[in-house]
């Protein structure tokens, strides 16, 4: 079953867990310094915050699925929405390993449709931007748009990520 994902850049973590946890009635799944995740039932979402972004607002939006099989069947309706869809395998970022895969809207909204196939120490583990973009696997990623969205994807602002 998939599950909607929303990734916000926000200024203040710490404002912004209380407030989230208010709207949700729900503490965040998953907090790290400068990152907070709520894998919410009711409405099924995967809601991420983080202050990796020099631009606050919506980072990305996108799908988590439960499995490969729907990954796959993912890509089918994503190849017909977008023609430079950009496929991931394996990559860390926002504390977990993934299989992804990026379009961007018309408007340049970035989205990632992914499955997750395991937590890291990674996202926030590094003090410097080189550090962290090594640590996605991709070097380009600090000049180009930051962890984790691909360098193609315009709306993924410095220092955004993912899931």
């Amino acid at each position: 079953m998939k599950r909607f994902h929303v990734h916000v850049a926000v200024k203040d973590l710490e404002s912004s867990i209380r407030f989230y946890s208010s709207i949700f009635a729900h503490a965040p799944t998953v907090t790290k310094p400068d990152y907070a995740k709520w894998m919410l039932e009711d409405p099924r979402v995967n809601f991420a915050i983080s202050t990796r972004s020099a631009e606050l607002g919506i980072n990305h939006l996108g799908f988590q699925v439960d499995n490969d099989a729907e990954l796959a069947g993912m890509r089918e309706q994503l190849t017909t929405a977008d023609v430079s869809l950009q496929e991931e395998h394996g990559v860390a970022c926002c504390y977990a390993r993934s299989d992804k895969y990026w379009v961007t809207d018309p408007t340049g909204i970035a989205w990632e449709t992914f499955h997750s196939l395991g937590s890291v120490p990674v996202f926030g583990e590094a003090d410097s931007d080189a550090a962290a973009a090594a640590s996605c696997g991709r070097s380009d990623q600090v000049e180009a748009g930051g962890c984790c969205a691909p360098s193609a994807t315009p709306a993924a602002p410095a220092g955004g990520c993912c899931s």
